[in-house]
């Protein structure tokens, strides 16, 4: 038997180092990270190297996300009107990826933009549409307060301002965008600060306000592939339009999987729990200014002048379905959050 050869404790103490440094940058390097890279248009969010979403701030009268992308890779909005593609639905231009928007924050409405109106030229408007398009308002894009990224999440913070069809400011807006991956799903959590610099800010009473995302049309029930609507109190489909719920769950078919999009209501945002207009055919809004249903009034509200109205919400991107996803438990720990 050959004897052991011993070494000197110095050379012993450098190997372990080298062995243990070795050891943390091969953990670094497999690492998965985001990235957030402002361009032209918006910022575009990655992690892992692979896309998750961009954010568009210039090709609208409000801003939006598209496309997003799911725990598997697959789009979860609809493309339209960004994109054409075959058989997908094309009603209803203004349903934009990922959008906020209100039909009448101090009379005027940034829920509908141009080609919702018409995309004839102005001299080919019927009085009608003129009338309509006076009353468009603008969410303007000041400037991104925020874009960092790393191991953790990627945050995209931005300042904008509300404006009329006139030119007069009606609101400011903080906005701040949170993208992360938990387990098998993605999150994007999109809060919202309100504040009355320029004087007192009303908030219509309107069907048609809210955060909103369209849903692939694979997903929407009037499709009949497979799509459903549930609310967390467990009401389903058309029946879960006005209801108020602290999360409802949108899922069906996605290129051949089923995947699903739940939307949560912080306890912390504005009249939680909020009402939820959701349709049948893909719009997915939680709106907490309209009245839906006449026994559960919202009401409109004014912000004086100083006043500061908060909305929080979490996007939840998963695979299978809401009790595949375990929604529920995604909501109790989102409740949790400060």
């Amino acid at each position: 038997m050959s004897p052991q050869l011993a070494l000197p404790r110095p050379f012993l103490l450098l190997a372990a180092c080298a062995l243990a440094a070795g050891l943390a940058t091969s953990a670094h390097a497999a690492e998965k990270v985001f990235t957030a890279v402002q361009g032209p248009t918006g910022v575009v969010v990655k992690y892992d190297g692979q896309p998750f979403a961009e954010y568009v701030i210039s090709e609208a009268n409000k801003q939006y996300l598209f496309p997003v992308y799911g725990p598997t890779g697959k789009q979860m909005t609809r493309a339209f009107p960004m994109q054409k593609v075959e058989g997908e639905q094309a009603d209803h231009p203004h349903h934009r990826g990922i959008c906020f928007g209100h039909s009448d924050i101090n009379g005027f409405n940034s829920w509908m933009d141009r080609g919702s109106v018409s995309l004839l030229p102005d001299d080919k408007l019927t009085d009608k549409q003129k009338a309509a398009l006076a009353l468009m308002g603008t969410i303007k894009h000041v400037a991104f307060k925020e874009i960092t990224a790393d191991t953790q999440r990627a945050v995209i913070v931005e300042e904008n301002e509300y404006y009329g069809a006139d030119g007069k400011k009606s609101v400011s807006e903080i906005r701040r965008l949170s993208f992360r991956v938990e387990g098998e799903t993605r999150l994007i959590d999109w809060d919202q600060d309100f504040i009355a610099r320029d004087g007192d800010v009303t908030f219509g009473d309107k069907k048609d306000a809210g955060l909103s995302i369209r849903v692939p049309s694979s997903m929407a029930v009037d499709t009949k592939q497979g799509g459903h609507i549930v609310t967390s109190t467990g009401i389903t489909d058309k029946d879960a339009w006005g209801k108020r719920a602290p999360w409802v769950d949108y899922s069906g078919p996605v290129d051949g999987e089923t995947l699903g999009v739940a939307m949560l209501n912080h306890p912390t945002s504005f009249r939680y729990p909020t009402s939820w207009h959701v349709r049948t055919y893909g719009l997915f809004t939680a709106n907490c200014f309209g009245t839906l249903e006449k026994d559960d009034p919202n009401g409109p509200h004014t912000l004086k002048q100083g006043e500061k109205l908060t909305l929080r919400h979490r996007f939840v991107f998963h695979k299978g379905d809401e009790k595949a996803a375990d929604i529920a438990g995604a909501f109790e720990r989102y409740a949790k959050e400060q």
